[in-house]
C-alpha cells in the first residue's frame, strides 16, 4: 500500500530491498528468536505503537532486549541500561533488534529511508513540528538516524531518571533530529535514499553535509 509521504518509485524500492533481505536474513532472525527464547523467555517481540501520521499509529516490531516490567514509555536512557538483557546488549549493538521492522516496510507502515516513527506522547507534545515532519513516511532509517544516533545514545546514557531522559530527549534530540529530517525532505531523492540505504545495511557509515555544498557525500 502507498501511503502519505511515500511515491510509487520509492514504495517498489522499498519492496524490492526488504524482499531482497527477508530471502538472506529469515535463518539470522530465527537464531535470533531462539536465543531471546531459551535464554530470555518470552515474549520475543518488542510491540510498541508508533506514529506514521500525526494521528495515525500503528504497531512497531522489534527483538526485546529489556527485561519485562508492567509499564514502559518513553525512550531508552540511562536509566533502563539496568533492564537490557545480554543477549540484549549484542542485539543493539548489531542493530539485529530492529530486523523485525522488515515486516513493517512490507506491510507498509514504514518506509526504509524516512524521520524515525515517533512515539504518540512526542507527537502530541510538539505537534506544530511533527505536522512537518511526519510529512514523509517514517523509515527504519534516515539522514537523522544515521547523523544522530550515536550523538542521541550518549547525551542519555548517563540519564539517572525517566524524568531526566524525557527532559533530555525533549530539548536535545527532538528539535536536532527535525531539522535533520526536515533537510532530508528538501533533498530527498530516489538515489539519495538508496545511499542511505545501502550506507547503513552495508556500511552504516553517516553522510556528510558540507554547507556551500550542493550534494550530500558518503
Amino acid at each position: 500500500m502507498i501511503g502519505p509521504g511515500t511515491t510509487f518509485g520509492r514504495r517498489m524500492m522499498d519492496l524490492g530491498w526488504v524482499l531482497f533481505l527477508l530471502l538472506i536474513l529469515w535463518p539470522v532472525m530465527l537464531i535470533v528468536a531462539a536465543m531471546i527464547l531459551i535464554r530470555d523467555g518470552r515474549p520475543i517481540l518488542y510491540v510498541s505503537e508508533r506514529m506514521k501520521t500525526p494521528t495515525q499509529g500503528f504497531k512497531l516490531l522489534k527483538f526485546r532486549t529489556m527485561k519485562n516490567v508492567d509499564q514502559d514509555s518513553g525512550v531508552s536512557g540511562g536509566d533502563k541500561t539496568h533492564r537490557i538483557t545480554k543477549t540484549g546488549k549484542t542485539l543493539r549493538r548489531y542493530r539485529l533488534d530492529e530486523l523485525p521492522q522488515l515486516f513493517n516496510i512490507l506491510k507498509g507502515d514504514i518506509s526504509f529511508v524516512g524521520p524515525r516513527p515517533p512515539l504518540r506522547r512526542y507527537v502530541e507534545r510538539f505537534p506544530t513540528l511533527y505536522a512537518e515532519v511526519l510529512k514523509d513516511r517514517p523509515g527504519v532509517t534516515g539522514l537523522a538516524t544515521l547523523m544522530y544516533h550515536r550523538t542521541e545514545e550518549q547525551l542519555l546514557e548517563n540519564c539517572e531518571t525517566p524524568e531526566e531522559t524525557e527532559a533530555v530527549y525533549e530539548r536535545r534530540c527532538v528539535p536536532r533530529k527535525a531539522q535533520l529530517d526536515l533537510l532530508y525532505s528538501k533533498r530527498r531523492t530516489l538515489g539519495f535514499d538508496q545511499r542511505l540505504t545501502v550506507a547503513t545495511v552495508f556500511r552504516r557509515v553517516a553522510p556528510i553535509y558540507r554547507p556551500g555544498r550542493s550534494k550530500w557525500l558518503l
